[in-house]
């Protein structure tokens, strides 16, 4: 589909990654490898892509419930969804980007949930992946957001452990204790007054 668009999906091939878009199932917190495995009623999967298209990359992803989910992992779902727009609601030019993390974690604690540290947002553009580097958790990084930039938010929350244990093929991120991960991702363009999605529908 991609293609037929004059697009290319910018992870195939991308530091030999052997797919076009990341689907990452349950405990997986990041970077799965679509298989032939069959989601089941109650799941939730997260799809991540990444478009190429003029020039550009446009990068998001969202989580979805497959069937019956339990009330759980639809707060799950639900929370950090609110995480990202939280963040993006508090970007403009200006803004220190530890505020980010900061609205990221405040939310997620609310609802005990912890937030992965492992895994960033990124600047987008012209390359995949660029500075600056976006943490979404606390932190005390320095620097301020610029109008005309465009990165990435993509907070990840967990059930339980905030840890990962990474698959043999390199790629797959799973949660050390087997609890649930949920992700949500949007590129946006930084502005004088607000922050502008990039990958809205």
């Amino acid at each position: 589909m991609i293609i037929d668009a004059g697009g290319y999906p910018s992870p195939l091939g991308y530091g030999g990654f052997p797919k076009s878009v990341c689907t990452s199932v349950n405990e997986c917190m990041c970077h799965g490898i679509p298989d032939s495995r069959k989601l089941q009623d109650g799941d939730i999967i997260n799809i991540d892509v990444t478009v190429y298209l003029n020039g550009y990359h446009g990068d998001t992803s969202k989580t979805f419930l497959c069937g019956e989910v339990d009330e759980p992992s639809k707060l799950l779902v639900k929370v950090t969804e609110e995480c990202m727009l939280r963040a993006i609601s508090a970007c403009k030019h200006g803004t220190s980007f530890k505020k980010i993390g900061r609205r990221i974690s405040e939310h997620a604690e609310k609802h005990g949930f912890g937030v992965v540290e492992r895994f960033v947002g990124h600047g987008v553009g012209r390359i995949f992946h660029s500075e600056p580097v976006i943490y979404h958790q606390r932190n005390n990084m320095p620097g301020q957001m610029v109008a005309g930039q465009t990165f990435t938010i993509e907070p990840i929350l967990s059930m339980g452990s905030i840890e990962c244990d990474m698959w043999g093929d390199g790629w797959t991120a799973v949660t050390t204790d087997g609890s649930l991960a949920a992700q949500f991702e949007h590129t946006i363009l930084i502005t004088k007054t607000g922050a502008e999605i990039l990958t809205k529908c």
